[in-house]
């Protein structure tokens, strides 16, 4: 017989015992089991971006083994939050409408990071910006360069962290 749904693959266990117990009883315990992931990058603001493998996704009934989920952790609220493209080209775009010039100092930063180029290594650039609107720089470009290696792995015959590129290069056709 032939085993299905076999993965190899190095994991990283915690070891975890819960006594069985009525339904309820033990899906409350279930519910209460801490999150695990990694901590990946550090924010000025004492937040970080985190993720947590595997991501869950699944493309026509198959799970995606090696995608990710990124999320911007506040460990003062312990939140955490799934931040999205949509979201995080949202908030760009007013970021633009409010200061044009520094919104494409914002996209020239971020497509630094698309080509590969390590955020810390021009922090002080990204950290210059001043915006009155959403988030911080600092915390899109981190996490977008998670979700660009998160979008390269589940497309990796494709186009990757280039489909949603297309929007920013919109976006600076205006500005």
């Amino acid at each position: 017989m032939s085993k299905k749904n076999v993965y190899t693959h190095a994991i990283n266990l915690c070891e975890l015992h819960i006594n069985n117990a009525p339904r309820t009883d033990f899906a409350e315990k279930v519910r209460d089991i801490e999150y695990r992931g990694y901590e990946v990058e550090q924010c000025e603001d004492g937040r970080k971006i985190v993720i947590t493998k595997p991501g869950g996704k699944s493309v026509y009934g198959r799970p995606k083994k090696e995608d990710i989920l990124v999320f911007i952790f506040n460990p003062t609220n312990n939140s955490l939050w799934q931040i999205s493209h949509q979201q995080i080209l949202d908030d760009i775009t007013a970021k633009c409408k409010e200061d044009k010039v520094q919104g494409r100092v914002l996209i020239d930063l971020l497509e630094r990071t698309l080509n590969g180029e390590e955020p810390n290594d021009f922090i002080g650039e990204i950290l210059s910006l001043s915006f009155q609107s959403g988030e911080k720089p600092e915390e899109l470009i981190k996490a977008y360069k998670w979700i660009w290696g998160q979008e390269d792995v589940n497309y990796p015959n494709g186009e990757g962290r280039y489909m949603s590129w297309r929007a920013y290069q919109e976006l600076l056709k205006t500005l």
